[in-house]
């Protein structure tokens, strides 16, 4: 999908890539195609396999790649890898990264402060990889042109509250993500288009193949 001087790229699952004008980054590499670009710049947002992988992220790292996730993850990984904590911001290879909160409320699988969401700002551009979440109160802070949010329900947000948030945070493109890959996140991105019209007609959703 292209927006102004960028490209987004789903893998599947979480894994997006995102091309600036001179900068490849990944969030969450997990589901890999052959030969996969090298990256940039890497962004993990918890450590659980399905987000954080080592292999995957052998697989797309050069000497000079940097990565940024949680304390907890950052363990698993080798290389240039740096810790983010919730509310922190860095700047790497020219990017703004702003760590946000990511959490469950009623579940078990994601407790407050196991994971990130990150806002990015790539050639002027905003994007909110949500990561593993619910609909949380903080959302309502959320300022981006890009949003990444999980519709599998189960272990995040399923469509109805992935449409409620999309409805706070009011990005111009929503792209529905984590759904219909591993167990439990069975999901239907058309639904969520729909619940979404009804909330905010004005709000545009890409559904990534």
């Amino acid at each position: 999908m292209k927006y102004g001087n960028i490209k987004l790229e789903w893998f599947g699952h979480a894994t997006f890539m995102v091309k600036g004008k001179e900068i490849v980054i990944y969030f969450d590499p997990f589901t890999l195609p052959m030969n996969p670009e090298k990256a940039d710049l890497i962004l993990i947002t918890h450590d659980h396999y399905d987000h954080c992988d080592p292999g995957k992220v052998d697989m797309i790292r050069k000497p000079d790649t940097v990565i940024i996730t949680t304390e907890k993850s950052a363990t698993k990984l080798s290389g240039n890898v740096k810790a983010i904590f919730t509310g922190s911001t860095l700047e790497e290879k020219g990017i703004r990264i702003l760590a946000v909160p990511a959490y469950n409320i009623g579940k078990p699988f994601h407790p407050r402060g196991s994971g990130i969401g990150f806002v990015i700002t790539v050639d002027d551009i905003r994007i909110y990889h949500a990561g593993d979440t619910d609909f949380i109160p903080e959302m309502s802070e959320i300022k981006t042109d890009i949003a990444l949010l999980p519709i599998g329900g189960t272990y995040t947000m399923d469509e109805e509250s992935a449409a409620k948030a999309a409805s706070v945070i009011k990005p111009k493109v929503v792209i529905p993500i984590h759904y219909g890959y591993i167990d439990q996140t069975d999901a239907d991105p058309e639904s969520f288009r729909e619940k979404l019209r009804q909330k905010n007609p004005e709000i545009d959703v890409r559904i990534l193949e």
